[in-house]
């Protein structure tokens, strides 16, 4: 049995494919869609998968958790209670939720974590949804250090997971509705049409353009690679990957570098330890920068910096390969080291600010010739940093096998009055036993090398040998073909034993809190008569319906920690005194619509309003 605080890497998982990819990679635990009711609607999968998926995980000992984490009709209440009790019997672990209605209904004994669409950013919510019998809650990704800190003190029995890498919503999590507002698609409901990645212009009160066609809500990716330790320090169990929409590639090479990193840590902090078994070896050097991302943030972590947008553009920007050092006729030169290949994806800003993007035909020397297609020589000159954002042969790694996992055993092999036995017994103190009844030959030559050989062929098993023992009386000849029917025997045996001592982990406690609010507005996202009716027993007396069912005449369609002003260097605690805007300011899309935008300082936090 592990001694000491567990530590979860949770990958997600767009379907059985990538979530048996992040396990061997090195996942903890993944993350997954059923068919219906998850926050991406287009990466849901059949039960059938799903029990799959459990069954390779479990025997790891990781974990799998599926997301039921829409806000629902009172119509489909039924539906997702009866999907509810298909996932448990498939294997699930835990079931993130945010719509309240779910406790309200005839659960089978599953955990439940609460989802980032819960918008958890205090210790009364965190204690609040504790009470009600979450045993995780998802913390808001805008959460600094400290705030993390001071949540896990006032609630220390509680399990914090956290995001730490990949794509980021601009908006607090469940507190957007501006796809809702503008396509009627709701990210509540897991249609969101990514409205923050669009082109907007920013116009001050009189009707100057301040900035033009720029994607002034889009934001970089999440990196908190280099904070894992302070992270476990704070408190937080489980580090989560986004990414249920990513290709098996990306979730590959993201979760073996996150799983490298954890591993780092815990060599120094032994008090830390892997939440699942068996020792991940990727075929391939992990390197975050070589897969989609957008530029790095570490997000408000240590708080606000300036490496949070990206303006220039939404779309992958990839990895930094070195400025460029000669422009020829068709070709480029490029300081640094770094290799390139044929069908690479090269891009940069070009002296718009926006990204261009070419693919290498050829590459001679020195000299990275581009595919034009016929057209004129990209705009780009010598000093302009050059980024991949498609890498060929590293795609290529990618998409063959390319990590195993494996469970450590040791084997005891001995005789036994009637014949031989062998004992496997795994990391976890696990163990299984064959036997055979055989009658005993002296052998004229050594024979405990070849026992050791054959023992030791693990072949495509989950098992790695570590240490093969020998108890014989005397040199016996016993044939190979006997000790790999002993050897199929116990593996089949230990795999069994595995699965059936695989322990789901306990539901939470539910008491009767009090809700730490007593009105909700349409940001409680209440969509169904049973979640009206949650709160209405946890002490709420006002409640109005979810934006998706009735939508307000006004309303602010976007929470956002990111601030406009402060990219700008407007910011009331440092203002630029060479630079003066008439506010009210607003955000006009391109297809003319304007959305109005308030600056609450003392929240550190801006508004978008139409």
């Amino acid at each position: 049995m592990k001694e000491g605080r567990t530590i979860e890497l949770l990958a997600p998982a767009k379907n059985l494919e990538c979530g048996i990819e992040a396990i061997k990679h090195g996942a903890d635990a993944v993350y997954i869609g059923a068919g219906r009711f998850g926050a991406r609607q287009a990466a849901g999968n059949p039960v059938d998968d799903i029990a799959q998926l459990t069954r390779f995980a479990h025997f790891y000992g990781a974990k799998v958790y599926v997301t039921v984490n829409t806000i629902l009709k009172d119509s489909e209440l039924a539906d997702a209670e009866k999907l509810i009790w298909q996932l448990y019997e498939a294997g699930a672990d835990a079931l993130l939720v945010q719509d309240m209605a779910v406790l309200r209904m005839k659960l089978p004994p599953i955990a439940l974590h609460a989802s980032t669409q819960c918008d958890v950013r205090s210790a009364d919510k965190v204690r609040f949804l504790a009470g009600c019998g979450f045993t995780r809650v998802v913390l808001a990704r805008e959460l600094s250090l400290a705030e993390i800190t001071e949540i896990h003190k006032a609630c220390p029995d509680v399990e914090l997971e956290c995001f730490v890498h990949g794509a980021l919503c601009v908006s607090y999590s469940g507190q957007c509705y501006a796809s809702q507002y503008c396509f009627g698609r709701s990210a509540n409901r897991g249609e969101c049409a990514q409205f923050c990645r669009l082109k907007f212009d920013l116009v001050d009160s009189d009707g100057n353009t301040l900035i033009a066609g720029k994607h002034l809500l889009s934001l970089r990716d999440m990196n908190r690679m280099a904070y894992l330790e302070e992270l476990m320090d704070a408190g937080v169990c489980s580090f989560k990957i986004e990414g249920r929409l990513k290709d098996v590639q990306y979730v590959k090479n993201v979760t073996a570098a996150y799983s490298q990193a954890v591993e780092k840590v815990l060599v120094r902090r032994r008090e830390f330890v892997r939440a699942s078994s068996g020792l991940s070896v990727p075929h391939f050097t992990p390197d975050v920068n070589r897969s989609f991302n957008r530029g790095f943030t570490d997000y408000f972590l240590h708080g606000r910096t300036d490496d949070i947008y990206s303006f220039g553009t939404p779309k992958s920007i990839g990895e930094k390969m070195g400025p460029v050092k000669e422009v020829g006729r068709g070709w480029i030169k490029v300081s640094g080291f770094k290799a390139f290949h044929n069908g690479d994806g090269l891009c940069f800003f070009n002296r718009a600010g926006e990204l261009e993007g070419y693919r290498v035909n050829r590459v001679e020397g020195n000299r990275v010739f581009l595919f034009l297609e016929g057209a004129d020589m990209p705009s780009i000159t010598a000093g302009t940093e050059l980024y991949r954002n498609y890498d060929i042969e590293f795609e290529k790694v990618l998409s063959k096998e390319s990590a195993t996992r494996k469970i450590g055993v040791d084997i005891l092999f001995e005789e036994i009055p009637s014949g031989y036995q062998v004992t496997v017994t795994d990391e976890d103190g696990l163990s299984a036993t064959a036997s055979v009844e055989w009658k005993k030959e002296d052998a004229r030559t050594p024979q405990q090398e070849n026992i050791r050989t054959q023992l030791g062929k693990m072949g495509n098993t989950g098992f790695e040998v570590q240490n093969v023992e020998v108890r014989l009386e005397g040199e016996r000849f016993i044939p190979s073909s006997l000790l790999s029917d002993l050897r199929r025997q116990v593996t089949a045996g230990l795999e069994r034993v595995r699965l059936d001592s695989y322990v789901r982990p306990g539901v939470g406690a539910s008491a009767n809190p009090k809700y730490p609010i007593e009105k909700l507005t349409y940001l409680g996202n209440v969509m169904n008569a049973q979640a009206r009716t949650f709160y209405q027993d946890h002490g709420v007396t006002g409640i109005d319906d979810a934006f998706e069912k009735t939508q307000p005449d006004s309303a602010t369609v976007m929470y956002c920690r990111h601030c406009i002003k402060s990219a700008m260097g407007l910011c009331t605690k440092n203002p630029r005194r060479d630079m003066k805007v008439q506010e009210p300011l607003w955000l006009v899309s391109q297809d003319g619509r304007r959305f109005r935008l308030h600056f609450d300082c003392s929240k550190c936090q801006m508004e978008i309003m139409y």
